[in-house]
């Protein structure tokens, strides 16, 4: 394995680790948080721990996503990683829709710094055996060289074993690069859990009390219920909607991506699962979107196997 590895992929798909959406470790707070957190959820204990500069944020998680994205996109290359990645500031702030002003630099300092304060403290079981580990969201960061203004210029990044591990398991989503656009750390947590939760189904429905439990909210049940249904009037998240049912319960809900279009009926679930085996990770619903308006914009050929042209179609598609 290299000692490091270079962050030179252009628009790498966003992805983001299947540990860290399930489990509220990021703060949703604007404020410094350093309070210690404990989150308890089918066997699986948590506590996260900030430094005095307060528990990682929501949207300090861009760094680690943006990390997640050029580790898979290169896996998927045939290229060799490693946890030490060196990266361009500059690059990384562009592919988050961040601002490159100066300010933008002293932030992602503090972004570096909040990420290796804060430890992770969790059992991990398997059979009899019960194993606790600690550690940190990122173990290291250096500022390689700056500029003459004093900006970062290139810095490298330690990851977690166990983030690396993940990547290396491909125990990733791919998510919309809409996400970045989300301001509200609450609409970044929801989509977060509806991404997770609706892999593999339209549709997701939990209590209000649950999404208030996984998202990691410090609100009272109030002023969460009261948040959630502000969302719904601004229906801001990419790919999914929310509505209310009874019984103090959200729906979140798969917007429509494929288009019904005539001679072209839907994929059985054995071409999704196909699908899915082969771009495992990937957004199966939005690349079969992609296929059928790429079918359309080549002149609708006749197709004797529509299903066997998209697994081919994709084969392709994750191989570039």
């Amino acid at each position: 394995m290299r000692d490091f590895f270079v962050c030179d992929i252009l628009e790498a798909s966003p992805k983001d680790d299947l540990g860290t959406m399930e489990h509220p470790f990021f703060s949703l707070s604007t404020r410094p948080d350093r309070t210690i957190r404990h989150y308890e959820h089918n066997g699986t204990q948590i506590t996260v721990t900030p430094s005095v500069r307060g528990r990682a944020t929501i949207h300090d998680k861009d760094i680690l996503i943006y990390c997640i994205s050029q580790l898979m996109a290169a896996l998927n290359a045939g290229r060799e990683i490693s946890r030490t990645l060196k990266l361009t500031a500059h690059d990384l702030l562009v592919a988050t829709r961040r601002d490159t002003g100066g300010d933008s630099y002293v932030r992602l300092r503090d972004a570096f710094e909040r990420l290796a304060g804060t430890r992770i403290t969790t059992n991990l079981v398997t059979g009899e055996a019960e194993t606790t580990s600690g550690f940190g969201l990122i173990e290291a960061w250096e500022v390689v060289r700056k500029s003459r203004g004093g900006r970062m210029v290139s810095v490298t990044v330690t990851l977690s074993d166990w983030l690396f591990r993940a990547v290396q398991a491909k125990s990733v989503l791919t998510l919309s690069r809409d996400y970045f656009s989300l301001r509200k750390p609450l609409e970044r947590r929801i989509y977060e859990l509806a991404r997770k939760h609706c892999g593999k189904q339209r549709t997701w429905r939990a209590s209000v009390a649950t999404l208030h439990t996984k998202a990691g909210s410090d609100a009272p049940l109030r002023v969460f219920r009261a948040a959630l249904r502000r969302m719904i009037v601004d229906d801001n998240l990419p790919d999914y909607e929310i509505t209310e049912d009874l019984g103090d319960v959200m729906v979140i809900t798969r917007r429509r991506l494929v288009e019904d279009i005539a001679g072209l009926a839907p994929f059985g679930a054995d071409t999704i699962n196909a699908a899915r085996a082969m771009a495992p990770g990937w957004d199966i619903y939005a690349l079969e979107a992609e296929w059928r308006g790429f079918w359309v914009a080549t002149g609708r050929q006749k197709l004797v196997r529509p299903d066997k042209a998209f697994l081919g179609w994709l084969r392709g598609r994750t191989s570039r």
